[in-house]
């Protein structure tokens, strides 16, 4: 309570947490805006069929509105695939890997580059899905989903449901630099956040019912407790290598030899491997949904969720992901040639390759603990789903995305408030002096 006493007495915080639940607020209402020329009640049918499918997962990162098909349909996933393609392909431009080393100016590129690729993948999206909804029926195939088929409706779909993109990834923009927090991750916790207060209400009905035991319920909720506590303990964890710095004189003076750390996450790749693995699997599912084979339809029916080869090809995909993506976004060469630049070295290892080996060693351990760890997280909704007949979904990419954008979110405010403390100590020390 006290912190937050503490906020309402920084404006600057308190203007720009107002801010960022205004945006927040004027982007739950995009969702509810329909896009022109659908039949929500076909749509809202088709839906209920599409559970497991790769419709299911981006529904889910847009917070309902695909479901709804509203102006925000695609949601902020065009820019983070646009951004994720745009990491991947640093490795082999050097143009680009050029520009990342060039600081902020390089970094306004980079940026530039991602909008360009977000307008461009979500007009092809766009494009597939008014294409893909003209061929889609709800209530047993006797309700079209599209009210008017044609070239003329392929166009405002496009031309809406890029523009919504365009806009949310403008108030992710507003929000990262006027606001609080990471804009783009907080529109994606406020859309999974969203739901939240249906499963509760549903949960609330299932026990009047008597289906749940309120002994059952408990035991869930201190289970729920317990992973959330242990998701914030390994987010947070890390491997800290010690590195020296050796002394050097520069004029008259003499510089350098303190000893500091070169932190390592133990989850260094984040939330990117399950929605890779969630993709790569949801696909059969997505294509089973337009194609009548047995052979396709027999692949999707043991890929679906709750099967045991599921869980198995997800954890595979999982760990194989979590060590692509570190081996893409962290480079022990590109440390250790920076550490050696600036005269910094691990104690008992000489500069240069030996002190890039031995960081891949420890980087290679400490990413096999973080992917069981992803891996544990996100098989646990199905656990609970079969073992508990828990009616929600909990657990899994979802879980990982709230409590890390929590806890983002909680750090920079609380980064606010030292700032602010130490202004004010700072501020009277210098009247102190000048007195």
């Amino acid at each position: 309570m006290a912190g937050l006493a503490n906020i309402a007495k920084i404006p600057e915080l308190k203007k720009r947490i107002i801010f960022t639940l205004l945006m927040l607020a004027v982007y739950r209402l995009g969702c509810h805006i329909p896009t022109p020329g659908i039949d929500p009640d076909a749509l809202m049918a088709f839906f209920a069929r599409q559970r497991g499918t790769i419709f299911g997962l981006f529904d889910m990162f847009s917070g309902g509105a695909l479901e709804r098909l509203s102006v925000f349909a695609l949601g902020i996933m065009p820019y983070i695939s646009a951004a994720i393609i745009i990491e991947l392909l640093k490795v082999v431009i050097p143009a680009l890997e050029r520009l990342y080393k060039e600081g902020e100016a390089g970094t306004k590129k980079i940026k530039q580059y991602t909008r360009y690729g977000t307008v461009v993948i979500a007009a092809i999206q766009g494009l597939g899905i008014s294409i893909g909804l003209e061929g889609m029926t709800g209530g047993g195939g006797s309700m079209p989903v599209v009210l008017h088929p044609g070239w003329a409706f392929r166009l405002m779909t496009v031309l809406t449901l890029t523009s919504g993109t365009a806009f949310i990834m403008w108030l992710g923009e507003m929000i990262t630099e006027r606001g609080i927090g990471n804009g783009i991750s907080l529109i994606i916790f406020a859309g999974i956040v969203a739901r939240l207060p249906s499963a509760i209400i549903q949960t609330f009905e299932l026990m009047k019912t008597g289906e749940i035991m309120p002994i059952l319920m408990l035991i869930i909720v201190v289970a729920m407790v317990a992973v959330v506590g242990f998701i914030v303990f390994v987010e947070r964890g890390q491997r800290r290598i010690q590195v020296q710095y050796a002394k050097r004189l520069v004029g008259r003076r003499m510089y350098g030899g303190q000893s500091t750390h070169l932190p390592l996450k133990v989850n260094t790749s984040g939330v990117i491997p399950p929605i890779f693995a969630s993709s790569l699997l949801m696909f059969p599912a997505t294509v089973a949904s337009f194609v009548q084979n047995e052979w396709v339809k027999w692949g999707a029916e043991s890929l679906s969720p709750g099967n045991l080869l599921h869980d198995f090809v997800y954890v595979a995909l999982i760990i194989f992901f979590c060590y692509f993506y570190t081996a893409v976004t962290f480079n022990p060469v590109d440390v250790a040639d920076n550490l050696k630049k600036w005269g910094g070295f691990i104690p008992g290892l000489r500069p240069g390759k030996p002190t890039a080996d031995y960081i891949d060693r420890i980087l290679t351990r400490i990413t096999l603990g973080g992917a069981i760890y992803v891996s544990a997280v996100c098989v646990l909704p199905s656990i609970m789903i079969q073992k508990f007949n828990v009616p929600f979904y909990f657990g899994g990419t979802a879980l990982l995305i709230v409590v890390g954008v929590a806890m983002d979110t909680m750090s920079q405010i609380e980064s606010h408030m030292l700032t602010r403390h130490y202004d004010g100590f700072m501020k009277k020390r210098m009247g102190r002096v000048r007195r």
